[in-house]
C-alpha cells in the first residue's frame, strides 16, 4: 500500500526536468552517434595522410646542388607544361624549403593537374590529378558523406544537434551530490553500466570545450550556418580598399569546384580588377608583371615559408599571393596573407592580413587550421586524442543504452520516459526559439521531433510501446 502511495506522489520538478534533459539527450544521441564516428574516423585519416604525405605536393623533396641557384618560376612553369602541352598554369606554390619541389597546378580541359618540378633541374618529377586521393576521398565523406548537398545539411543537423548533447550532457552530469572537482575524477572501480557511464561522463566533460571548438568551426563550411548565416556577414568588407575597382567575381571563384583555396574570411567578398592606375607600387617600373617578378614581389614584402601565386583570369583579372594556414602553407594563422597585383601595372591593389579580418574571420582563421591539424605536431596530437574520444563517447552510449534495455525489450528503443506534468515547457519553446534562429536546420529538426511525439507517437500505442 506504501508502494502505491510513493508511485502516486508526483515526481519533484527537477527530477522531471533531468528526464526531460535525458530524453533529449537520448534521442539526439540516436541521430548523432553514426555521424560522429563517421566524422572522428574521417577526421583522424586527412590528419595523418596530410601529414605523412601531404595534399599539394609539400612533402616531396630533391637533391639541392651545392652550386647552383634556383631557376626562374618562368622556366619551372615551361617544365611543367611538357607534361601537359595543351595544359594553362593556374598556380604555382613555393617550395616550403631549399629541397622541396616547386608545384604548378594545370588546367587541361577543366581537370586540375598538379605537377612537381625540380627547381633546379627543371625537370617534372611527379604529377598527379589534384584532389583525387585518399585524402580527398576521406575529405568528401567528412564534408557531405558523398551525398552532396544532401550530406552537407545532414551533417549540419548532426553539427548541431551535437551542441545540443553537450549541453543536456553537461547538465545530466553537473555534480548535485559531491563537489565538483571531485566530479571531475572518474570513478572506474564500478562494474556494468555504472563503469560505462563514469566512463562516458568523465570523457564528455574533459572535452566538451573542445568538442564544440570543433562543432563550430566545422559548421562553418555548411552550406546554411556557415554560408547563409555567419560567413555573410562576417566577410572582409572590400570598401576598405578605397578607389580599387572590383570585380563583379568574389575570392570564392578561386576556389576548385567544392575545395576551398582561399581564406574563410574572404570567399565572400568581391575581387579587385586589374585595368587601372589604383593602387599601391609593387613591380618595379620598366620590368613586364609575369610570375617572376610578382614572385620577386611576394619575397620584397615579406611573403615567407610556402605561399602560392594564382595566374590572372581574364584581361580583368589579377595576380594573387596568397599564404594561408587552412591551406598548409604554415603552422602560424597569424601569418596569413593575400595581396592582389594588378595584371597590367604590377600595382598592389589590395593587402589584406590577419590584423584587417572580422572578429569572426580571425575566430575561422585560428579554428579551422586547429580544426584540421595544421598548427603543428602538438595539434595532430591533440586533435587524435579529441577524434580518440569522440569514438569513446559514441561506443560507450551505445553500450550504456543496450545494458539498460530490459531482456525482453528487443523491439523497443527504450527510450528515457517523459516525464508527466512538465513544469519547464516555456523554458523549452524559448531554447526552441534560440536554436531555431542560431542553427535554423537544428530548430527546424527539434520542432519536427516535437511534433512527430506529441501528435504521432503519444497516440498511437504501437509506437508509444515501440519508443518508450
Amino acid at each position: 500500500m506504501s508502494e502505491t502511495l510513493e508511485s502516486a506522489r508526483p515526481m519533484p520538478v527537477p527530477n522531471r526536468f533531468y528526464l526531460a534533459a535525458w530524453r533529449w539527450h537520448f534521442y539526439s544521441g540516436i541521430f548523432v552517434v553514426p555521424f560522429l564516428m563517421v566524422l572522428a574516423v574521417t577526421g583522424m585519416m586527412m590528419m595523418y595522410i596530410g601529414y605523412f604525405d601531404g595534399r599539394d605536393g609539400e612533402n616531396i623533396t630533391v637533391p639541392v646542388p651545392q652550386d647552383q641557384t634556383p631557376l626562374s618560376v618562368s622556366a619551372q612553369g615551361e617544365a611543367a607544361l611538357k607534361t601537359l602541352p595543351g595544359g594553362t598554369i593556374v598556380e604555382w606554390l613555393k617550395g616550403r624549403a631549399a629541397d622541396n619541389v616547386s608545384v604548378f597546378r594545370i588546367n587541361e580541359g577543366g581537370v586540375q593537374t598538379m605537377v612537381a618540378v625540380d627547381p633546379y633541374k627543371g625537370e617534372a618529377v611527379d604529377s598527379w590529378v589534384r584532389r583525387q586521393g585518399w585524402y580527398d576521398f576521406a575529405d568528401n565523406i567528412h564534408s557531405e558523406l558523398l551525398l552532396g548537398t544532401t550530406g552537407d545539411r545532414l551533417l549540419e543537423i548532426a553539427a548541431g544537434l551535437s551542441i545540443v548533447l553537450i549541453a543536456t550532457g553537461l547538465y545530466l552530469w553537473w555534480p548535485r551530490d559531491r563537489s565538483f572537482l571531485r566530479a571531475l575524477v572518474p570513478d572506474l572501480a564500478g562494474k556494468g553500466r555504472s563503469f560505462w557511464k563514469e566512463l562516458h561522463s568523465s570523457v564528455g566533460v574533459t572535452v566538451s570545450v573542445l568538442l564544440l571548438v570543433f562543432l563550430i568551426t566545422g559548421m562553418s563550411w555548411t552550406g546554411i550556418w556557415g554560408g547563409k548565416i555567419v560567413q555573410a556577414w562576417s566577410t572582409f568588407p572590400a570598401e576598405k580598399w578605397d578607389n580599387v575597382p572590383l570585380s563583379d567575381d568574389t575570392h570564392a571563384s578561386m576556389n576548385h569546384g567544392a575545395i576551398s583555396d582561399v581564406p574563410w574570411a574572404l570567399e565572400q567578398t568581391p575581387m579587385p580588377a586589374s585595368g587601372s592606375k589604383a593602387g599601391e607600387s609593387g613591380t618595379p617600373p620598366g620590368v613586364p608583371v609575369n610570375i617572376d617578378s610578382v614572385a620577386l614581389l611576394a619575397g620584397d614584402i615579406g611573403f615567407n615559408a610556402r605561399y602560392r601565386i594564382s595566374y590572372p583570369n581574364g584581361n580583368q583579372g589579377v595576380w594573387t599571393i596568397n599564404q594561408d594556414t587552412m591551406s598548409a602553407d604554415a603552422e602560424d594563422p597569424f601569418s596569413d596573407r593575400t595581396v592582389h597585383v594588378d595584371r597590367h601595372t604590377g600595382r598592389v591593389l589590395a593587402n589584406v592580413a590577419f590584423a584587417d579580418y572580422s572578429l569572426a574571420g580571425k575566430a575561422m582563421a585560428v579554428g579551422i587550421p586547429f580544426h584540421m591539424g595544421l598548427m603543428g605536431i602538438w595539434n595532430l596530437v591533440l586533435n587524435t586524442l579529441v577524434c580518440l574520444a569522440v569514438m569513446t563517447l559514441c561506443v560507450s552510449g551505445i553500450v550504456m543504452w543496450w545494458l539498460r534495455r530490459p531482456k525482453k525489450a528487443a523491439l523497443r528503443l527504450f527510450a528515457p520516459r517523459a516525464p508527466a506534468d512538465m513544469p519547464h515547457w516555456r523554458g523549452a519553446m524559448v531554447l526552441m526559439l534560440f536554436l531555431s534562429l542560431m542553427f535554423p536546420l537544428v530548430g527546424l529538426t527539434l520542432l519536427c521531433a516535437l511534433a512527430l511525439e506529441y501528435f504521432v507517437v503519444e497516440r498511437v500505442s504501437a509506437l508509444r510501446k515501440a519508443l518508450g
